[in-house]
């Protein structure tokens, strides 16, 4: 398949009028929702900014490549769009972007569609094509270009049997359509210009390609492992292993080759499929490291949480203590949703956190000591304080236990996954959560519980107006998830009314802009109040992320406006004496809540029709 196929005149924008990254991504969806390449533009838009968020598509050299494979695209596509003037989309080289090609693949893309994407990628890399691109001035002009550089891929049979000095490396990135393929370029054209051999394993999406043999891998110098999602990690034990991100691929390839060649890496003592995560890390920083770790714990922890949750949530409705065999209002379904709700689900929250904290650390080695240590948190009451910390420490034992039993043979590598990682890991772990960590943690974790559950209302009002400042911030950003993490965390303890607060001020960005589309219409163009309607959908089931291209695109007056009504919602909930113990749902778990449901409600309209007034005071009249 030509590339031109995909890319054609109805999907080309030559005067992006937008200088920063979200202005760019709502223009390029909306040429594709024009040309009817779409089947549901708030999904696809959702789907590329979820994919920016992982990691910047500003690849350098004034090239952004956004992409994302997705159920909401109805034919696959590239749009292109290029900006004279250059827009911030905060590329890797630091340097405005002004060539853009936004693409969509469908769910079910074949390997012809994906091969012609990911041949694009590698067209890009030819600085001729670039200049030509810039210069271009027609539609035609575009495809003629793209066109006189679009050659079918040959399928590679390059192999490093024989040779003295060489290096293998595996690309990868999430979505497998872009990043993969120009890292393998990038690292291939910089080895031939170093007179360098190298074989590229690419992992897209269209399946692994020129698959490194068991000989090259025994023969190489070194593996690069340039790759932002999990690669087979498991044949390159005893070989020294650079695991980097696959950006580094892309922008770095000199220094990953000479790295290489030095053997200026550790060597690779793994056991499973997975990569190791803690040596993967290389290039970011710890606070971006520890900050993956959690989210790798909580992500996973939160089905127990909100399953739970409700559960419970129901339990209650039958009565207070109807699941209390002994309570007059006993009743048996009660008493069975409790049991699996409180006694099961909710039981399981603190060490499937601690678990998968340490095995996003120590790969599958560190699970089992990490979940053994958030039981030992959970029974010694250092609750969700206590699992944060039991991840952690069994994550990092485990590493450390690597490291120390590098000095065994080979032949024992079986061995230590079995035996000497599960007994070590999680009797290290299980001693210093007894004796060092349970007791003053427990003690800190009693203490903070008991204070947010005697507070004043003053005082009570004032968290409600933090927290929900924070869930508004940045929107799912580390603030937010900071104020989500923080409530979900006073669940296991007791603590309910925190929750509901985060989730009325959560769900009043969306709709406070959902609401101000619809009734000041002159302050928002015909494009912005289709997306309003949307807006109502994603506030209702605590769908914070709705408001980003409203807050991307006039910070400075949305932003204020989101964070006031979401500070009056989370007060007014915690006011009105409002918990929760589901953590997600929205207004379709509104009737669980403990306390008033109504008034919960209230709280949340109050708030959006706070920032919806606000918005429709700031912002300026549009001209159309």
């Amino acid at each position: 398949m030509k590339i031109t196929e995909l890319l054609t005149k109805n999907t080309i924008h030559l005067n992006i009028k937008g200088t920063q990254k979200l202005d760019v991504v709502e223009e390029l969806v909306s040429v594709l929702d024009n040309a009817g390449k779409l089947a549901d533009k708030a999904e696809y838009r959702k789907a590329i900014i979820a994919r920016e968020e992982q990691s910047t598509t500003g690849i350098g050299e004034g090239i952004a490549i956004p992409h994302a494979k997705t159920k909401a695209v109805k034919q696959a596509a590239i749009a292109f769009g290029r900006s004279t003037g250059g827009v911030n989309y905060e590329s890797l080289d630091g340097q405005p972007a002004h060539l853009f090609f936004m693409i969509a693949a469908t769910e079910g893309a074949n390997n012809t569609h994906l091969e012609a994407l990911s041949r694009l990628s590698t067209i890009l890399l030819n600085e001729e094509v670039r200049k030509q691109l810039l210069a271009a001035k027609t539609e035609d002009e575009v495809l003629d270009i793209i066109n006189k550089y679009d050659q079918e891929d040959e399928e590679e049979t390059q192999s490093m049997t024989g040779k003295s000095q060489f290096i293998v490396a595996v690309t990868a990135c999430p979505t497998g359509i872009a990043h993969t393929y120009m890292a393998a370029d990038s690292l291939k054209a910089k080895a031939k210009e170093m007179g360098v051999d190298i074989k590229v394993e690419t992992n897209g999406s269209g399946g692994a390609k020129n698959v490194l043999t068991a000989e090259e891998i025994e023969n190489a110098v070194a593996v690069i492992v340039a790759a932002d999602k999990t690669v087979e990690m498991a044949r390159f034990n005893g070989k020294h292993v650079i695991e980097t991100a696959v950006a580094n691929g892309i922008r770095k390839p000199k220094e990953l080759i000479e790295k290489a060649l030095k053997q200026d890496a550790p060597i690779y003592h793994g056991n499973g499929s997975a990569a190791s995560s803690e040596s993967g890390n290389q290039g970011r920083g710890v606070g971006a490291t520890i900050y993956k770790h959690l989210m790798n714990g909580v992500s996973n922890m939160l089905p127990f949480v909100v399953g739970g949750g409700i559960l419970i949530a129901i339990c209650f409705m039958f009565g207070f203590n109807a699941f209390k065999p002994d309570d007059p209002t006993y009743n048996p379904i009660a008493e069975a949703l409790m049991t699996i709700g409180g006694g099961n689900a909710f039981a399981l929250m603190v060490p499937v956190l601690a678990g998968f904290i340490a095995m996003s650390i120590a790969d599958r080695p560190g699970f089992a000591a990490g979940m053994v240590g958030g039981m030992l948190a959970n029974a010694g009451g250092a609750g969700f304080l206590g699992g944060l910390i039991a991840g952690f420490l069994a994550g990092y034992l485990v590493v450390g236990l690597k490291k120390v039993l590098t000095f065994m043979p080979a032949s024992l590598e079986g061995i230590k996954t079995i035996l000497l990682y599960p007994l070590l890991g999680i009797a290290l772990t299980g001693f210093i959560m007894l004796f060092v960590v349970n007791k003053p943690v427990g003690a800190l974790n009693q203490a903070i519980s008991h204070w947010l559950s005697n507070l004043g209302t003053g005082n009570a009002v004032l968290l409600g107006v933090i927290l929900g400042a924070m869930m508004s911030f940045d929107m799912g950003g580390p603030i937010n998830k900071a104020a989500y993490v923080f409530g979900t965390g006073l669940l296991a303890n007791g603590v309910y009314e925190p929750m509901a607060a985060i989730m009325a001020a959560g769900m009043v960005p969306p709709l406070g802009i959902a609401i101000a589309t619809t009734i000041f219409k002159k302050k928002f163009s015909q494009q912005d109040r289709e997306a309003g309607k949307v807006n109502y959908i994603m506030g209702l089931s605590f769908i914070t992320e709705g408001a980003i291209p409203f807050a991307a695109a006039d910070p400075l007056r949305v932003i204020p406006s989101v964070m006031a009504g979401s500070a009056v919602a989370g007060a007014l909930s915690m006011m009105f004496h409002i918990g929760l113990r589901a953590p997600h749902g929205g207004v379709f778990v509104m009737p669980l809540v403990s306390g008033n449901w109504l008034l919960y409600l209230l709280s949340v309209v109050i708030g959006a029709i706070v920032s919806a007034v606000l918005l429709g005071i700031l912002k300026k009249p549009v001209t159309e």
